[in-house]
């Protein structure tokens, strides 16, 4: 690949929109592939491969560059991705030699050649002791792509046979995940016609093994709380058939409203969408949900592979904050749940302060009529999928 100075500028821009002005890089990115619609599929890997990983490893890199000037920071991002840098004054002094150099030096400090802030470092010990370093050299590797074949349409041989005049191969993953299938190689999925048939969502398989573990079952009344987008309440409508009726909530409402045209492309017609504006929400449904899904607001720790940028957000603060949410909600809306009925605690983060510790609290406070019924820890350095917490609890 080579680069150019306008196609360099762009890569510029937006890794200041994330870096300085803390957007989301999968927005950013988004935003700009949208608007270069010349742009061919080795430019759009190019763009957004050179964004991610100066994002991922934006703090090594740093160092490496020993400036903090963003344009030799991003050439030495290009040379640890096996780019020859083009002549420009910007780049003096920058080559593959001293980029080796600078790495042995770095190997030294963990939190420069692992690029983390340090206090996520401290706190990453703090909560898995000796298992950190190994959770987090496996959530620096870049993403891999895998979909959830939607059963209301599709099997995984459609959709491998429907992927397949598109050039893209998909493959199977395993039996314990029915519906999960890996792109060898990543591509626009999103132009197929396969995707525009509803055969398939993108989804990691650590997320699809959320939703199977709430035991949701055909002509069932199930709410998924804070549905967001609906990945999971798509996941659950697909295991239920397309019968029963799935009430999908959201404190967004451009959320539900994505959620809505996913739904028609997939088929699936018995999701209810309501916009959570206020307390009388929750207490309207009290006790009325056979299966309740509470995927909580939480750090992304575990996702960092796919949102690298997280690790440039996240304080101790900001932690406080997500926790008091996730345990307001836990503590509030377990009430939709009705007497014998199941809820599931989820997030995507590797920390037990978001997970099996807010499971206890509630327990402590709500054990005379709640009870555990199943765990799963779901790790990048384990499974190999992002990094996920689910608790199964039973009202009695």
């Amino acid at each position: 690949m080579k680069i150019n100075r306008p196609l360099a500028t762009l890569v510029l821009q937006a890794l200041e929109e994330i870096l300085f002005d803390k957007k989301f890089a999968d927005k950013v990115i988004e935003k700009h592939l949208r608007a270069q619609k010349k742009w061919g599929p080795s430019t759009r890997k190019f763009f957004a491969d050179s964004v991610y990983e100066t994002v991922r490893w934006y703090r090594l890199l740093d160092f490496i560059a020993n400036s903090n000037d963003l344009w030799r920071v991003l050439g030495a991002s290009w040379l640890r991705q096996g780019f020859d840098l083009p002549p420009w004054k910007e780049f003096e002094g920058l080559s593959y030699d001293y980029l080796k150099r600078k790495e042995k030096q770095a190997a030294s400090s963990f939190v420069v050649s692992q690029s983390l802030t340090d206090w996520m470092d401290k706190y990453g010990r703090e909560q898995l002791g000796d298992d950190w370093e190994s959770v987090i050299k496996a959530l620096n590797k870049p993403n891999e792509a895998f979909l959830r074949v939607n059963f209301l349409k599709a099997s995984p041989e459609d959709v491998i046979a429907a992927l397949a005049p598109d050039e893209i191969v998909a493959e199977k993953i395993s039996d314990e995940i029915p519906g999960a299938l890996r792109l060898k190689e990543k591509k626009n999925i999103f132009a197929t016609q396969a995707f525009r048939n509803g055969f398939f969502e993108m989804q990691d398989p650590g997320s699809q093994q959320i939703v199977p573990l709430l035991g949701v079952e055909p002509g069932q009344r199930v709410v998924d709380a804070c549905a967001g987008s609906g990945g999971k309440t798509l996941h659950m409508a697909s295991l239920m058939k397309n019968k029963g009726r799935i009430i999908a909530m959201d404190v967004h409402d451009w959320k539900l409203h994505e959620l809505k045209l996913r739904a028609r492309r997939d088929g699936v017609d018995i999701i209810e969408t309501r916009l959570i504006d206020s307390a009388k929400m929750i207490k309207r449904l009290e006790g009325q949900a056979d299966r309740l899904l509470l995927d909580v607001p939480c750090s992304g720790s575990g996702v960092l592979r796919r949102n690298p940028d997280t690790k440039w957000k996240l304080n101790e603060k900001e932690m406080e904050r997500l926790q008091a949410t996730q345990y307001e909600i836990l503590s509030t809306y377990s009430s939709m749940t009705k007497k014998g009925g199941q809820m599931v605690y989820a997030t995507c983060s590797v920390f037990p302060s978001e997970n099996e510790q807010q499971v206890k609290r509630f327990l402590k406070e709500h054990g005379e009529e709640w009870s555990l019924v199943r765990e799963i820890h779901l790790r990048p350095d384990k499974e190999g999928f992002d990094g996920f917490y689910g608790a199964l609890l039973r009202r009695g």
